[in-house]
């Protein structure tokens, strides 16, 4: 297992659509130098993918528990997946 690298698959719940979360969560992401996707779920939440490095992933998490400024995030799921590494870039998916 590779101890440097993380992929953390998350689901974000509160008032994330509409807000640009996935836009912010995107261009969060690609400062941070991580690889993978977000996008908005039928039922209102967020789900995103993220894989990189382990403290850029971290640092992405804690952003997700707030989001842009006019989210209101009431709860964040992670789960942890082995890390793949087929993901290029970071993109938002429709």
């Amino acid at each position: 297992m590779n101890e440097e690298k993380r992929r953390a698959h998350v689901i974000i719940s509160g008032r994330v659509q509409g807000v640009f979360f996935r836009a912010s969560t995107r261009d969060e992401a690609r400062r941070l130098g991580l690889n993978g996707w977000v996008r908005n779920l039928p039922n209102g939440d967020v789900e995103a993918l993220f894989e990189g490095d382990r403290q850029a992933v971290a640092q992405m998490l804690l952003w997700c528990h707030q989001g842009p400024p006019y989210a209101a995030v009431h709860k964040v799921d992670v789960q942890y997946e082995p890390f793949i590494g087929d993901q290029q870039g970071f993109r938002v998916v429709y």
